[in-house]
């Protein structure tokens, strides 16, 4: 398990990220959530008053883009300074989707992604892990859930962290997040062929978590048996 690589890919709110970080844990291996770098890209080009669709100022952005992980990957620093907090905001939720579109902040990214699984053990979650950046990896899941139960989480973990937020609101961003990455031309939002589907909707996390374990072990066992 040392150097295993696992992909989880899916819509915003299917609950990649809790599983993701309760994977890596138990597998003592790296997390790494590749929707908080599209997030950090956002920030940063709100912060500096630059369009997500200007490339020539995002180039200038990336010269001093130095982003840096802690904490089995649940906190964020972007050039030194904790971020964490700052692109889990309602705002940030709406603006996501303009950097996730782009094909060069895309580009940028997949290559970061890249590098920072090379020799390591990894679980890494966002929307192309399995289809672009790490394609070549036999342990690939598809983790979904319902709007319904996707808005709904999505509320409750605002609350959590005491922020305002409208149920209705956070329903229909979903809705508008899920066909901005379903239908963008570059690296959209689709399930590998060789996949596995998990539905959360009506699991708890610890029972997908388990799910999940049974079927990296599955996979595991059958890659040993045809060595």
């Amino acid at each position: 398990m040392k150097n295993i690589h696992i992909a989880i890919d899916g819509p915003a709110g299917a609950g990649k990220s809790t599983i993701a970080k309760i994977l890596a844990d138990k597998l003592g291996i790296i997390y790494l959530d590749t929707g908080a770098m599209y997030r950090a890209v956002a920030y940063c080009a709100k912060m500096n008053g630059v369009s997500c669709d200007d490339n020539d100022a995002l180039a200038k952005i990336f010269t001093d883009f130095n982003l840096e992980f802690s904490d089995g990957g649940r906190k964020l620093a972007l050039n030194g300074e904790d971020i964490s907090a700052f692109i889990r905001t309602p705002e940030i939720d709406v603006l996501v989707g303009g950097a996730a579109s782009n094909p060069f902040v895309r580009s940028h990214l997949v290559n970061m992604q890249r590098e920072i699984a090379k020799g390591v053990g990894v679980v890494m979650e966002g929307r192309d892990i399995g289809t672009v950046v790490l394609k070549d990896t036999p342990y690939k899941f598809y983790l979904d859930a319902s709007v319904d139960v996707r808005a709904n989480r999505r509320y409750l973990q605002n609350r959590e962290r005491g922020i305002e937020s409208d149920l209705e609101a956070i329903k229909n961003d979903i809705i508008r997040r899920d066909h901005l990455d379903s239908t963008r031309e570059t690296d959209p939002l689709t399930k590998a062929d060789d996949a596995i589907y998990i539905d959360s909707s009506l699991l708890t996390t610890d029972e997908a978590v388990e799910l999940m374990l049974e079927k990296i072990n599955g996979i595991t066992k059958r890659l040993e048996e045809n060595v």
